[in-house]
């Protein structure tokens, strides 16, 4: 029996393991690995291309000694392979398919970005990425020791520096587009937007449901459709803009607090393309609160303090890119890829709950503040 049995298709025998971690570490002569053990990596959250998280711990052993390893393996694979993907009809699968860009994170692991990231920011070191079958691939990371601290004004406006140094870093400009991705904006819209979002907008039963109805009112749906109904324009007004590298998902479940590193470590690179500048903010702000971990609070004031920090870290990077273009680029990509899609849907058949009342009510909120964010920046 092979120890790593329990990774299933990203299983490797101990001989394997041990040539992994001795080339990962630059060692020179034989080594070998002892008491491994394998366990499930626990994770409330949903991932479409996320098929497995487990943690491997052990003892390498070399001709200088022994030293313990621990490392976290993620098992990513395309969207036609989630259980989830029987929920997509059969006529849209193929868009469905395409417009989620699972290669991404294993190129951006086999790529240089580690050493490009700027100056408090890292991302985990790659052990290995291994290629499983044309739809999948085992990426094997160092395991992180993440601490639990709070995220704060001043926590969260550090990351917004971080992020619009990232945007604007020379040095990470020519990965920008390391997954080889072509998904924009407009396939946004072609694919989820056009085919769930929209139609779910325009659903009077969902608009019926108590969840909604308590939370979200007229005037608010009113503005939801009206801005569904001018999607293509707004696309193409922030297509238009300057497109800097983004992380794309750059919630705070994302930018990790390690002990040992000051800064943030940034995990899952599944979006990372370049994006219209600003466009990482929007999770920023919001990612906590949309999965209820979070209220909504202040987002205006929020957002005015991460967008000034995102503006000077592009400045310290030499990226002159106006405010006023950021705050633009920020307020389209925000209400596209999250204000229209702010009904809490995937909860309309749970059982009533004062947490989940809750969570309408902030996910209202997070509508009122896009659509309130894109008439403030218009221009003309």
């Amino acid at each position: 029996m092979v120890a790593t049995d329990a990774l299933g298709p990203a299983a490797v025998d101990d001989d394997e393991l041990a040539r992994m971690l001795a080339a990962h570490l630059a060692l020179d002569g034989p080594a070998a690995v002892r008491d491994v053990e394998v366990s499930e990596f626990a994770y409330d959250l949903v991932a479409i291309t996320t098929r497995s998280r487990h943690l491997v711990r052990g003892t390498l052993v070399t001709s200088e000694g022994e030293r313990p390893f621990r490392l976290f393996v993620k098992v990513v694979q395309a969207w036609e392979r989630s259980p989830l993907f029987a929920q997509v009809p059969e006529h849209l699968r193929a868009v469905a398919a395409a417009g989620v860009p699972w290669r991404t994170e294993p190129l951006a692991y086999r790529s240089d970005l580690a050493h490009r990231l700027p100056a408090g920011l890292t991302m985990p070191a790659a052990i290995a990425v291994r290629d499983l079958d044309d739809l999948s691939c085992a990426v094997w990371l160092e395991e992180l020791d993440v601490v639990d601290e709070p995220w704060d004004g001043h926590r969260s406006t550090r990351a917004a520096r971080l992020l619009g140094r990232l945007s604007g870093s020379p040095r990470v400009a020519p990965l920008a587009g390391v997954g080889g991705v072509r998904f924009t904006l407009r396939d946004y819209r072609d694919g989820r937007l056009a085919h769930q979002v929209v139609p779910m907008l325009r659903d009077d039963g969902v608009w019926r449901h108590p969840l909604v109805a308590d939370a979200f009112d007229a005037d608010l749906r009113g503005r939801l459709l009206e801005a569904a109904g001018r999607a293509g324009e707004l696309v193409e007004e922030a297509m238009a803009l300057p497109h800097l590298p983004a992380h794309g998902d750059a919630c705070p479940n994302n930018l990790l607090a390690v002990r040992g590193v000051d800064g943030f470590v940034l995990v899952d690179y599944g979006y990372w393309m370049p994006m219209p500048a600003g466009a990482d903010l929007g999770q920023l702000l919001v990612g906590d609160v949309q999965t209820g971990r979070a209220p909504a609070g202040d987002l205006a004031g929020r957002d005015a303090a991460h967008r000034a920090a995102y503006v000077a870290g592009l400045r310290e990077e030499g990226c002159d890119v106006p405010a006023e273009v950021v705050a633009r680029g920020h307020a389209l990509h925000h209400l596209l890829l999250t204000g229209l899609s702010s009904l809490p849907s995937e909860h309309l058949g749970a059982e009533p709950s004062p947490a989940l009342t809750a969570l309408a009510r902030d996910r209202a909120a997070i509508a009122r503040f896009c659509l309130d964010r894109v008439d403030e920046t218009a221009t003309g």
